[in-house]
């Protein structure tokens, strides 16, 4: 493991204690994995020092959860004692795949109640932790993170709930506008994005992607995601484009208002793969448009791909796109919820996370800087040397 020399140089912060809630347990179970692999792997002169009590364990993981009254009500509890432990909490609070029962009805898991059920387990560790980080790859209410009229500014809201509550810092993933983190000027925030993870899966999937300006674009499906289209432009060294949506301000549907056309700006996309790059793919239309015009502009293969792939409609236009050669590939991270049927899908790509979220964990353990973790750019410049010299043969 690479920070293995910087780790063992510090102390750790606390006991590592892992608390996934339910909606976070696989990904839970496959970090608590790699700590242990790599925790019982190190050999260090302080192993038996008192600071280091409790550093290798079979396994990091809390054990606690939120069990519900019939009549909806919930409770945070915990099955053993986390004091003076530098505890990492993680929730998914798009999981809709649990349920509960109420009044005799079964409902589906909203992110109000992921949320809630996160505040529960914070209340029940009730201040004994020496440290809360909370690691939430879709952060709460994000899509509601500035007021543009009469309306409640959600995301900030919850940001300073969980600081009052007693949360050091929050860990999320490619958040929807950083600038939410204003609210909470005094405490970390960090949103990590997973740009390399997305390379490595793409290039272990497709040998034979030529990384040029002829043969391969970047572009943001909107004007909101211009950034992270021109980071991985620079870091692969080709062109990006963007789209920007006009929109009928007239109406709403669906909460927002409906798009009325994309315009494209860039240079010509003939004959070239496109990377299309956003944080989110909800239901999915906005995608299927923008690579629809880029089809008609005469692109060649189109990669879809996304922090987060919610598919809020299901995934048949998906397959109808694929079937119609609109789309090649779409490419999504384990940081929420997969249903059975995207895992089956021949040209899905799925971008495991939970190796990148144990390095963040080991690291802020031992209170060393995640900086090299946040920006995987030399990372990045090494995986594509090593794409373009094994001619698209990666062997790990």
């Amino acid at each position: 493991m690479q920070d293995d020399a910087r780790n063992l140089q510090t102390i750790p912060a606390g006991a590592l204690g892992l608390l996934p809630l339910e909606s976070c347990r696989e990904i839970g179970e496959k970090v608590d994995k790699y700590l242990v692999k790599w925790r019982l792997g190190r050999e260090h002169e302080h192993e038996g020092d008192i600071t280091f009590a409790g550093y290798t364990r079979d396994s990091y993981v809390i054990k606690g959860g939120c069990p519900r009254f019939g009549s909806g009500e919930a409770k945070g509890t915990l099955k053993e004692s986390v004091r003076g432990y530098d505890l990492f909490i993680l929730v998914d609070v798009t999981n809709y795949s649990l349920t509960y029962k109420l009044c005799g009805m079964e409902n589906h898991m909203s992110p109000d109640d992921h949320y809630q059920d996160l505040k529960r387990m914070i209340a029940a560790v009730a201040g004994k932790a020496r440290r809360i980080t909370v690691i939430m790859p879709f952060l709460y209410e994000s899509r509601q993170h500035r007021r543009t009229a009469r309306e409640s500014l959600d995301c900030a809201l919850a940001l300073q709930e969980l600081v009052h509550m007693g949360v050091d810092n929050i860990i999320t993933f490619d958040a929807h506008d950083p600038r939410v983190q204003n609210a909470i000027p005094l405490n970390g925030f960090e949103t990590v994005n997973a740009s390399y993870q997305f390379l490595k899966s793409i290039f272990h999937t497709v040998d034979d992607l030529t990384l040029d300006n002829n043969h391969l674009m970047i572009v943001s499906p909107d004007e909101g995601g211009t950034n992270r289209a021109v980071y991985f432009a620079n870091v692969l060294g080709v062109d990006m484009g963007m789209f920007y949506k006009r929109r009928d301000y007239s109406r709403i549907v669906d909460g927002r208002n409906p798009i009325v056309a994309h315009e494209f700006l860039g240079s010509s996309v003939e004959g070239k793969d496109i990377l299309i790059v956003d944080d989110m793919i909800s239901s999915g239309d906005s995608m299927i448009d923008v690579a629809t015009e880029l089809k008609k502009r005469k692109a060649r293969r189109i990669f879809v791909i996304a922090t987060f792939g919610l598919f809020t409609n299901g995934l048949a236009k998906f397959d109808k796109a694929v079937e119609d050669g609109i789309i090649y590939k779409v490419a999504t991270t384990n940081l929420i919820y997969q249903t059975p049927e995207l895992l089956g899908k021949p040209y899905y790509i799925n971008c495991d996370m939970s190796k990148y979220i144990a390095y963040i964990i080991d690291t802020l353990n031992h209170d060393t800087s995640i900086s090299d973790l946040l920006d995987p750019y030399d990372k990045i410049k090494r995986l594509i040397s090593r794409y373009l010299k094994t001619n698209g043969k990666l062997d790990d």
